[in-house]
């Protein structure tokens, strides 16, 4: 797979978008969508296919791990960065379980936060996912 080019972020902290959008930015992907909740996201990805998902997990409306599951459903072949505060494993596992190719943490510094981006677009170019607990 190639690297991505267009990214839809989805987070309903503006903020925290703007963060994520600037991230992007940093790496090259210039094109962005945004949404604040999962039905929004799954409009966008609908409509839009983009070449990467930026999905927080606590999301209003339809939860970010219904989100993943529907992308992981019916387009496995985008993938899915997720951006959280959670920190727990059995997060992170079923994520990874459910293809995420990365998992970003929302409070880390912008160096982290860049080098786990740069590692999940590699990931992607490699055709991998997030290893799940064991693998």
């Amino acid at each position: 797979m190639s690297r991505p080019t267009n990214a839809l972020i989805v987070d309903d902290e503006p903020h925290v978008r703007v963060f994520i959008r600037l991230l992007l930015k940093e790496v090259g992907i210039e094109k962005t969508w945004e949404a604040s909740n999962g039905v929004e996201a799954i409009t966008i990805i609908q409509e839009h296919w983009p070449e990467l998902v930026m999905l927080d997990v606590n999301l209003p409306v339809m939860s970010g791990m219904d989100v993943l599951r529907e992308i992981h459903s019916a387009a496995p072949e985008v993938p899915v960065v997720i951006v959280s505060s959670r920190t727990g494993m059995n997060t992170v596992n079923e994520t990874a379980q459910l293809g995420a190719v990365a998992y970003l943490l929302k409070h880390s510094p912008k160096d982290v936060a860049l080098k786990t981006l740069r590692g999940a677009l590699d990931t992607i170019e490699r055709g991998g996912h997030l290893p799940a607990a064991g693998e």
